[in-house]
């Protein structure tokens, strides 16, 4: 911790990734603060964004989406001070995070766009990747914090760049997945073992980590959330917003967000998103 600022951490948003986030901080030594929507028997609960902005200077957010984001960081304005550092990690619309850098700067406190990637187990097991948009000088204060829960931190620029990026990112990881299960489909229609078509990938030039986690899991039908088709959906949609905000044609990000979108309501938006190509 010699080079953070505070060895009190405030972290919002308890769901999958919060929740770890919270445990590896509070491993590498530094007193955690929570706060989250739905309640949680944990240590140093508290009742409000608020509260946790009057007790610790460095914030991180793991909200759902841009309401989300919005609604804490308006709960938390009266509280932010020039001392302060909020990290928002949630992947929201470049617009909410251009709002909540407005709602801190206000206050005269820091901000930095930080979305992440990795999942459940990535969090739990502190390899988290993070891109930051924001002042290097502020992220230097906090790089040992954003260190408890990460092999890299990656800064990429100014504040929206990192989640322009990881909107971007998080569209060829839908779209793999979705390729893959096609894949898988037509496989499986030739009457070829699946795992056949996971050992036909290993060698090739395509493969990858991503294919690797959920080639696996998509053949034994495991759809148990470490990253929620709810919200690879609500990423999708951002992507095609910046697209038709720059009038470009995206048709497989379009007809990816099409299936998370019948899924969705199929009633599995909170099964992981290689759901997306669940067959009915």
């Amino acid at each position: 911790m010699s080079n953070s600022i505070t060895k009190h951490v405030g972290v919002i948003g308890l769901g999958i990734i919060g929740s770890r986030i919270a445990a590896n901080v509070a491993k590498a030594g530094y007193e955690v603060f929570v706060w989250s929507r739905s309640p949680h028997a944990v240590p140093n609960f508290l009742s409000s964004p608020r509260e946790v902005a009057e007790t610790a200077t460095v914030l991180q957010l793991f909200v759902r989406d841009d309401s989300a984001l919005l609604a804490a960081m308006h709960d938390m304005q009266s509280a932010l001070t020039p001392r302060h550092i909020v990290m928002n990690h949630a992947t929201v619309s470049p617009n909410a995070t251009m709002k909540a850098a407005e709602i801190a700067s206000k206050q005269g406190a820091g901000i930095l766009d930080a979305p992440f990637t990795g999942s459940k187990m990535a969090a739990q097991n502190g390899k988290l990747v993070y891109y930051i948009g924001g002042d290097e000088g502020l992220l230097d204060q906090v790089r040992d914090i954003l260190s408890a829960s990460s092999t890299q931190i990656m800064h990429v620029g100014k504040i929206g760049d990192a989640t322009v990026l990881k909107i971007a990112t998080n569209a060829i990881t839908a779209v793999t997945v979705k390729g893959v299960e096609e894949a898988l489909a037509i496989t499986r229609a030739q009457g070829i073992e699946p795992q056949k078509l996971l050992e036909a990938l290993q060698p090739n030039a395509n493969y990858s980590p991503l294919i690797g986690m959920k080639l696996p899991a998509i053949i034994h039908q495991n759809f148990e959330a470490h990253f929620s088709l709810r919200n690879m959906l609500k990423d999708a949609d951002f992507a095609r917003d910046l697209a038709a905000k720059a009038k470009l044609s995206v048709p497989a990000i379009d007809a990816m967000a099409a299936a998370m979108r019948s899924q969705l309501e199929a009633g599995n938006g909170d099964k992981d998103f290689s759901v997306i190509g669940l067959q009915p």
